[in-house]
Parts: structure tokens; sequence; C-alpha cells
């Protein structure tokens, strides 16, 4: 390693570990062992520009390893990003740039919100489907407008999570030759030596899987991992170059596990500057640092970005209307159709509202070219994939994503896809599973990500399957979560406006839920209420003393049980959907006011867990147990939800 490699690298070492202590929280390991990594890729490949947060042509940078945050934000500092050496000093303080993982539009650089490990590695694939999609439908001979690479840093513990090894798989399979992984092998993580948990041989794995496998022995070396590097660029499969380091090299306590997530005391940090034979000031990075990630980052990547546009204005003058479509995608510059515009349903008809889903993605698909996504192995129940054939090698233009039984990782891959640009990725898969993926919804409502989340069989109504496979209470995960849009429609009306709803949000996750069994398309239901989350689809004879909500499958029950009330036993009942409690609370005080009167009792309804309905109704009659394995003729016999049961439910109410 030449001298200025190493004055930088030493560099970013020492300021890292001193923002740590300052901060009195932090994770030194990784800095210190990884940083001749993180400054060899920056340096010597990585082509971003400051100047251009967006540029589309950009390589993209994935930090998995999201407790490595220090690190990151170094790099983007050195790099020309809007982050300066005092946002650095102030790393995880209140109300700073720096938090203590990389926050996506928190700062600009950061590609991705990471922490929870394996997260990145697995959102990465989509990153990398996204780059090859675009290239092989935009490309030309010689004019290559989208060529452009997905890096990962990972660690150990990124491997070990299951979602890694899910993606990894699929990506393998899909010969994503463009992603690239840098491992920080140090054969150490929190609780100590990895051989103590794992034994695995990470070559034979992967290259079991269709990867290229790389090795760097000396993970100091800048020259080593800048070879491995371009390696890896040749190979027609997707690369993970293992780079063996010391965590916490040049610590006292270095290649020990007590390094990892420990600030450094002081009299550590003027050993480590010791050892590293480093006197650069506390806190500052020496004139020659900057400058040589002035040459070799920003002045680069000016020059990378200035000859994309160069042939961006060459393909504009050949191929005018390719170029008019890039434009569209590069800026999501597609137009939902209106809804008069989608398929119609009869009131009356019968048809599960799976079916429903599946027919609008159908035709979504075919007025909206950037949506791309698919099943976990249930495309023929959950009826939902994508268009234009199977995406993979041979059919780079595929929008049907077979995820395998991958659901972990299939969220996160949306996630990428979504976050990389120009495409909006969909994933669909039983709603009892939605518990496997749940944390990549949850990153994406961190983001402010709009990926899609399509979900069948969204009550004990599966039947037969039985308990394992009946949902309970991932209706309440969902409406729990924070910036996140649980629509659950009663037909196809509903449906239809719910997935309008899910492709026309920038904002926020949304998740869509359908029902295994035929549910008859009403009456009264209407696009504009589901709209706001919430309306009256029933309004009684007379002035209602009592209202009844629900959503989904119950609300024809629902509707039934309320006819039955004004007919037989002269309570007049008005009848609410609420397809999206997310939607409804952000009406105004006189609209909730209109829907859900206070003066009246208000008893909500539904096939699932009782907890997130008291937030609107006085009563409310639900399912807080697991179902059982039964035909579905004998499910609503069994737990009370036929319309006569919500009768007897509402009069016994009344007579509290």
């Amino acid at each position: 390693m030449n001298s200025i490699d190493n004055l930088c690298v030493n560099a970013l070492r020492v300021v890292g570990a001193e923002m740590i202590t300052k901060a009195k929280s932090g994770h030194p390991g990784i800095v210190l062992g990884a940083a001749p990594i993180a400054h060899t890729l920056f340096t010597r490949h990585l082509n971003i520009n400051p100047e251009d947060e967006k540029w589309f042509n950009r390589d993209r940078f994935i930090l998995s390893a999201g407790h490595g945050s220090t690190l990151l934000y170094e790099m983007l500092h050195l790099s020309g990003f809007d982050l300066s050496m005092e946002d650095l000093k102030e790393f995880r303080q209140k109300g700073s740039k720096t938090p203590g993982h990389p926050e996506y539009g928190h700062v600009k650089g950061v590609e991705i919100t990471t922490g929870p490990l394996g997260q990145g590695i697995a959102s990465s694939v989509g990153f990398a489907i996204a780059e090859n999609f675009l290239a092989a439908k935009f490309n030309k001979p010689n004019v290559n407008v989208i060529d452009h690479y997905t890096y990962v840093l990972c660690g150990d513990g990124d491997l070990q999570e299951g979602i890694s090894m899910e993606a990894a798989s699929l990506a393998g399979h899909l010969n994503l030759k463009k992603l690239i992984v840098l491992y920080d092998s140090n054969d150490v993580q929190l609780d100590g030596d990895v051989n103590q948990t794992n034994t695995e041989n990470t070559k034979q794995k992967f290259e079991s899987m269709n990867w290229n496998y790389l090795r760097v022995e000396d993970g100091n070396n800048c020259d080593a991992i800048d070879a491995a590097i371009n390696s890896a660029k040749s190979s027609n499969k997707p690369t993970i170059i293992e780079i063996k380091t010391v965590i916490g090299f040049g610590a006292p306590n270095s290649g020990e596990s007590s390094v990892h997530g420990k600030p450094m005391p002081e009299d550590d940090i003027k050993a480590l500057r010791k050892n590293l034979q480093y006197s650069g000031p506390v806190l500052e990075y020496p004139e020659d640092v900057y400058n040589f990630y002035k040459e070799n980052v920003i002045d680069r990547g000016s020059e990378k970005a200035t000859d994309w546009n160069d042939l961006l204005n060459e393909y504009k003058f050949e191929f005018s209307e390719d170029y008019e479509e890039l434009e569209k995608f590069m800026f999501n510059d597609f137009k939902l159709p209106s809804f008069d515009d989608m398929p119609k349903y009869e009131v009356g008809s019968s048809e599960s509202t799976r079916k429903e889903m599946g027919k609008y993605i159908d035709y979504l698909s075919s007025k909206l070219p950037n949506i791309i996504g698919g099943s976990a192995d249930l495309s023929s129940s959950t009826m939902v994939k994508g268009a234009d054939g199977i995406y993979g090698p041979s059919n780079p233009l595929g929008r049907n994503l077979k995820f395998g039984v991958r659901e972990h990782a299939m969220a996160a891959i949306i996630n990428g896809i979504t976050l990389h640009g120009g495409l909006r990725g969909f994933c669909a898969g039983f709603f009892v599973f939605s518990d496997y993926l749940k944390p990549a919804v949850r990153l994406a409502a961190i983001m402010n990500l709009p990926s899609v989340f399509l979900f069948s069989h969204d009550t004990i109504c599966v039947g037969e399957d039985g308990p394992t496979h009946q949902p309970v209470e991932q209706l309440t995960m969902f409406r729990s979560m924070p910036n996140t849009n649980l629509i659950r429609p009663a037909d196809a009306t509903e449906m239809a406006e719910a997935m309008l709803l899910a492709f026309d949000n920038n904002t926020y996750p949304t998740v869509v839920t359908s029902s295994r069994q035929g549910l008859p398309n009403l009456e009264d239901t209407n696009a504009e209420g589901v709209k706001k989350g919430a309306y009256v689809v029933y309004k009684s004879k007379k002035n209602a003393k009592v209202t009844l909500i629900s959503c989904g499958s119950e609300l024809s029950i629902t509707l039934e049980a309320a006819k039955k009330l004004e007919k037989e036993e002269k309570i007049y009942c008005d009848v609410v959907s609420m397809p999206s409690m997310f939607l409804f609370d952000k009406q105004s005080a006189e609209y909730k006011e209109e829907v859900l009167p206070k003066k009246n009792t208000k008893i909500a309804i539904e096939l699932g867990a009782t907890m997130p309905w008291y937030k609107y109704a006085d009563e409310v009659y639900g399912l807080d147990e697991f179902g059982a394995s039964m035909p579905i003729a004998y499910i609503h016999e069994t737990y009370k939800f036929r319309a006569s049961d919500i009768v007897s439910m509402v009069l016994k109410t009344l007579n509290k």
C-alpha cells in the first residue's frame, strides 16, 4: 500500500474511532478493520457524483453492516456530500445528520436504511435486478446508458442471517453479474469468535449457489482489494470477495470481540495513534486526504457523470422514442389510468378478492411498464404475477419475478428494486407468512418507500390448512406499524381503488389483503370512500343509534345483519366500511364524526384480532384465538360469524 493510501486509511480509522469515543456510542471494530476496503472501493471504483446524488447511472453502495455507519459518514464527507466535519462530530447525537445507523433520505449519499443484518445484502439483489432489467430495455449496441454496479459491504453477521442466503441463492440463479459483495471477514463477531457458531466453507457455499468467489488474504492491501474488484467485474456471475481483515486493527484489543461495539477509552485512542504511527489532528483530516479524495472520488465521479450526460444526449438524438420512455422510467412519470377504465364486476356477482387482485395487477401491468414483481411460489394461489414472462438470464425484460419459497428475502428485494429508481416493485404471498417479511416492510415504512405488498388468504377462512396457515393477528401487526397503509377491500370496487392507491403513492408502503373465498360484489361500495379509509356504506331508513364497522370479507355479512336487525328487531344501524384505518386517521375531525357519530353505539366486526378496533368502537366482535382445520363451510358457524350471530351479538350489547 503506497503512502497516500496508508495516510487515508489511517485517517479514516483514527477519526472514526474518535467520533465514536466522542459520542460514547458506536462500533469501532468494523471502522478500524474495514477502512481499507471502503477506501479502495470509493477511490478506485465507485462512480458517484455529490453534485447530483441521484445521478441515474451512479454505482450503488450498500453498507449492509449498518453498524459501521461511522465509516460510511466519513466516506460521504470526504467524497463531497453534504456532510460537514461538524456533522461527523455530532455522530449519534440528538437531531444530527449522522444517526446511529444509515438512514435513507436523512443525508444525501445513503442509498438505503440498514442496521438489521441481512437486509442490506438482500435488498442489493433488488438493486442489481433493476440495473439489469433497465440495461436490457434501454441499452443499444455501443450505447450503454444503463451500466453500473451494486457494491455491498457486509460482515460475518450478515452472512449468518437466513435472509442473506435466500437472496444470494436467487442472485446466483439469476446471474446478476453487476452485484459485487465485499465480505469483511475477520472471524470475530459480537459474542466471540465466529468459529464458536459457524464452521461452513464460504467458498464452497457461494460457488454452489452459482457465485464467483474471490479471496484477499491481506485486508490492509489496497492493491490486492483493487485487483479483486477488477476481476469481479469480468465475471458473468455475482461475486463475493472474502477479504481477511482484523477487527479493530491497531487498537490495543484488536482481534477481540470486545472491540466490536464499545467506544474506545482515550488511552486506547492514544495507543491506536501510536500503533498506526498516525499524528494527524484530532477529529480532523489532513489536507492531503481531502486532496486525494477530491481527485479520485469527486473529480473522477464528476467526469464520469459528464461523460454519461454526453452519452445520454447522443442517445436522445439517435433513439428519441426510447429516450422519451427512459425519461419516464427515470422520473417515475407514468400516470395511473382512471378507475373507470379498469375491469368491471356486476353487482351481486361473486368472486374472491384474490382473483380480483390478480386481474387488477394484470391490468395495471399493461398500463404501467415500470412495475415488476411476483409471488413467493404461490402465484396460482395469490393470483399475483408480473407481466411479460419470467424474469431471468434468458428473458431480462420479464416482469414476473419468481421468488421461490424465499419470503424473507422477497420483500427486501422489492425494496431494493424500488430504491434503485426507474421501477416500482411488488410482491405477494399468503397473509399468514407476512410474519417472515415484516422487517422489510418496516424498513420500507422507515424509508418512506412505496413498496407494494399483496397478500391473499387474509382470514381463517383458509379452511383445511388449519391454524398454521390461518392469519389472526397479522392485520393488527400492520395496522400498528407507523407510516404503513394496510387496505382490506370488501369487493371488486374497493379492491380496484386499493390497487390504484398502492401504485399512486410515493411516501409509504402499502399492504393490500384479499380473500380466498368468493365474496359478493356489493351495491354501495365506492372508490371515493376507500380513498378516505372509511365511509358509510349503508344508511338505515331511520336515524340510527348504532354504527356497525367492518371491512373485507365480513362487510357483506355485517350488511346482512344490519338489514335483519332493521326488519326483525326494528333496530336501525348504519354500516361503515373501513378498509384502511391509516387513511381514515388522516381525515378531518368533521368527517370522522360524520362517519362515526359520537352519539351512536359503535360495534366493530372482523374475523381477526380485536385489538386495533377499540380505537373506534365501543364493542368489538372478533377472534382472539387461533383457528382450526376444517372445511370453510363450517368456519362461520363454528366461530359464530354468520349474520344471525352478529344480530345476537348486537342485541346482547344493547341490552347490557
